[in-house]
């Protein structure tokens, strides 16, 4: 039988979201040339592009997977090769079109919402992980078209959306992980050209021809105001060498590259001293925009895997999957997953947004409340959804494994790599507990109680004693919140802070499914027994809360003293 990964669930929850906005404005209102006519013409469009990269991931890229994660990408003489595999899937996905998803159609790019190119991000990512880290980097391109001169992206963006580059964000150092302020590679102003000089490490497909590099522009400066951004390209000049490619866990299609820049020449992005601020952030958001739909199209590979397992395997006279044990665990992962695709999806909505009222303000167009509310918002979603989708996945890719049993260990299942690729993505583009630190900063500030109070004051059907105790909990969390933020010790606060994020996090999420399921009888048992299963979930982190600060008010000495050597 044929798979095509854009599924009913992908489908589903894409459609629920209103892009009409969105599609209006990059269509110029429906009347440019080589505009759609109508959003209905659009949809037909997308509909095509993503069923298309549905067929393409599932039969193309998924039975090269497991070839490609035994060879592996190979450093040699300098020079670093992809796995045969991955070369012949970008090759397919280029010639398809799809590595300019997002990009403007005079470059060669598909002109696609954030929010359609994501869900393709997501089936790349089901079909092979480590490949998403050579598509998703696609979007430095996105960064070079809205920062980058005109001649710049003139002369770059078209390579991409051929395929005949691949690019890499070089922001990592030895010194500098988390901590992008602490950045020292040198950029170095002489006869009016810039160089670079120093060493990035950590860097995913480093090798790539193309990279967008974060480096210190005002000597003797410390701290971000002194980071600029540049973009080098391999092919211009050969002063940067590739001396060694990470031996990693997993992701093994993706090079990851420690490299040395020898007064490699490159240019300015944009403006001098913004380049962690500004540039930065923007690169960063996307990067983890896409690292959540790595993450949850790793998570749907390894639960259809486990589906598949539970329905073969027979113990004790009958299939794994008629034991309490097991379809309760299967429950749990699909509900984990489309959940955490309901909130992808509206993080990628919030995303467009921004990017529409960015484009209208450089039109001249007075949107200066609307483009600040779509940026809060954003803002907000990204390091919630990356936090949701990340940790997910690494409970899903476990369970999954846990449900083949010893066979789940084993190199011969496919739920041994996607473990293994699983557990980079709570790690890249900002930890777990750096994202937490980043939805924090919303979270005080309630960025999504406008969200939350049309919630409450909107009418549901047949859930109206659930929509009734959903929005007691958001009653309660408000009290809780309020609670910990007039407690004086700021260390005990942000000892909690991943409590208050986990409950943000379900309260949202059942907030986006509650209307969704009262529509639509088929995601009604989703809903119930995700409600369910936060109702326990909710009390126990409100009541560890406030425990913590009950016993630990006046220090959290107690808490570390006993890893403090």
């Amino acid at each position: 039988m044929t798979r095509n990964f854009y599924h009913e669930s992908r489908e589903f929850y894409l459609r629920q979201f209103n892009l009409f906005d969105i599609i209006k404005d990059l269509e110029n209102d429906f009347l440019g040339e080589d505009s759609f006519a109508s959003p209905g013409e659009a949809w037909e469009y997308y509909d095509m592009v993503l069923k298309n990269a549905g067929d393409i991931c599932a039969n193309f890229i998924w039975p090269r997977s497991e070839e490609v994660d035994v060879h592996g990408a190979v450093l040699e003489d300098g020079v670093v090769s992809w796995a045969p595999g991955t070369v012949e899937n970008m090759k397919v996905l280029g010639d398809a079109g799809y590595l300019g998803g997002t990009l403007p159609k005079k470059y060669g790019g598909l002109n696609l919402p954030a929010t359609v190119n994501n869900v393709i991000v997501e089936m790349v990512s089901q079909a092979d992980a480590s490949l998403m880290n050579l598509f998703g980097l696609q979007d430095i391109a996105v960064t070079i078209y809205k920062f980058g001169n005109e001649e710049q992206k003139d002369r770059v963006l078209p390579k991409f959306c051929k395929g005949e580059v691949s690019g890499s964000m070089a922001l990592t150092e030895p010194d500098a992980g988390s901590d992008l302020q602490a950045v020292a590679l040198k950029a170095i102003e002489k006869d009016g050209k810039w160089y670079l000089d120093g060493v990035k490490r950590f860097i995913t497909n480093g090798s790539g021809e193309v990279s967008l590099v974060l480096a210190r522009s005002e000597a003797g400066s410390k701290g971000g105001r002194g980071l600029s951004m540049f973009l080098y390209e391999r092919y211009r000049d050969d002063n940067m060498i590739v001396r060694r490619i990470e031996d990693k866990h997993g992701i093994h299609g993706s090079p990851t590259c420690e490299l040395q820049f020898n007064m490699a020449e490159c240019e300015l992005v944009g403006k001098r001293k913004f380049g962690l601020i500004k540039y930065v952030m923007s690169l960063m958001n996307g990067a983890r925009l896409a690292v959540s739909a790595q993450a949850l199209g790793i998570a749907q590979a390894a639960f259809d895997e486990a589906v598949k397992y539970a329905n073969e395997r027979e113990q004790f006279d009958k299939t794994l999957v008629q034991m309490p044990a097991v379809y309760q665990m299967l429950k749990e992962m699909q509900v984990e997953i489309e959940t955490s695709r309901l909130l992808l999806y509206r993080t990628s909505l919030a995303v467009d947004y921004m990017d529409m009222y960015e484009r209208k303000e450089e039109k001249g167009e007075d949107v200066r409340e609307e483009l600040k509310k779509a940026k809060a918002m954003a803002d907000f979603l990204t390091p919630l959804s990356k936090f949701v989708t990340t940790e997910m996945a690494n409970k899903v890719t476990y369970d999954a494994v846990q449900i083949h049993g010893g066979c789940g260990y084993m190199k011969d299942f496919p739920v041994e790599r996607l473990s293994r690729d699983a557990r980079i993505t709570n790690i890249y583009e900002g930890t777990t507990q750096l994202q937490v630190v980043a939805a924090m900063a919303s979270i005080k500030a309630n960025v999504m109680g406008e969200e939350f109070t049309t919630f409450k004051n909107t009418a549901l059907g047949r859930f109206t004693s659930e929509h009734v105790e959903i929005s007691k909990w958001m009653d309660e969390y408000y009290e809780l919140f309020e609670f910990v933020k007039d407690q004086k010790n700021r260390e005990l606060f942000d000892y909690v802070a991943n409590y208050i994020t986990e409950i943000v996090s379900i309260l949202y999420r059942l907030m986006l499914l509650a209307p969704i399921a009262d529509k639509h009888e088929e995601k009604a048992e989703i809903f119930k027994f995700y409600f369910t299963k936060s109702k326990s979930r909710i009390a126990y982190l409100h009541l560890l809360t406030r425990d913590i600060f009950a016993n630990y008010h006046q220090s959290v000495d107690e808490l570390k003293a006993d890893f403090i050597r």
